[in-house]
């Protein structure tokens, strides 16, 4: 499979069946370097406990420039559907399903193309437990991303950009992911 075209990309996350698949224009995307302060507040508890979350994932304009680097990016989406609002079990269970989507992304096509940038959805989790709470480095560098929220993408604005919604109803979990290519 010739991976380097973006028809080949699609139906190749298509397999993985992600609710929503588009492509945008990164030059569409909004950035915002204040998003990081709701890393810095620690909320999902990962701030400092994980290599590629704030601050060691790196400094803001570095990243967004990064980003900003390429072309096109394929944007996907898993919505969760749960059993009611506080519904934890469900949650985790739509998180593992988007970022089942995510590592396939990175092991099947990204090997194919000659530069590219995935950013998944709150913390990497390629590790069960990350090295950096063990003081180590880490163990998988050519796997782990960073997430569209530490590369202080807006989410929502990203949603709206690829025709799909942030906001999917009551009872819902919607998780956003984005492979950068040109």
């Amino acid at each position: 499979m010739n991976t380097t075209d973006e028809k080949s990309i699609l139906d190749k996350i298509r397999t993985y069946n992600p609710t929503g698949l588009a492509v945008v224009k990164v030059s569409d995307f909004t950035f915002n370097p204040e998003y990081r302060v709701f890393c810095e507040a620690n909320r999902c508890g990962h701030y400092n406990k994980n290599w590629k979350c704030p601050p060691h994932a790196g400094d803001v304009e570095p990243l967004i420039n990064e980003a900003k680097e390429f072309r096109k990016a394929a944007v996907y989406q898993v919505i969760g559907q749960l059993k009611h609002s506080l519904d934890w079990k469900g949650t985790v269970a739509a998180g593992k399903i988007f970022n089942g989507i995510t590592v396939r992304i990175i092991d099947e096509i990204v090997p194919g193309l000659e530069k590219s940038l995935v950013l998944g959805s709150g913390h990497c989790q390629i590790c069960d437990k990350c090295a950096l709470r063990t003081n180590e480095a880490c163990r998988h560098p050519d796997k782990a991303f960073r997430s569209l929220e530490a590369n202080c993408v807006d989410v929502n604005a990203l949603a709206g950009v690829s025709g799909m919604k942030y906001i999917n109803g009551p009872n819902t979990v919607t998780f956003f992911g984005s492979l950068l290519f040109d």
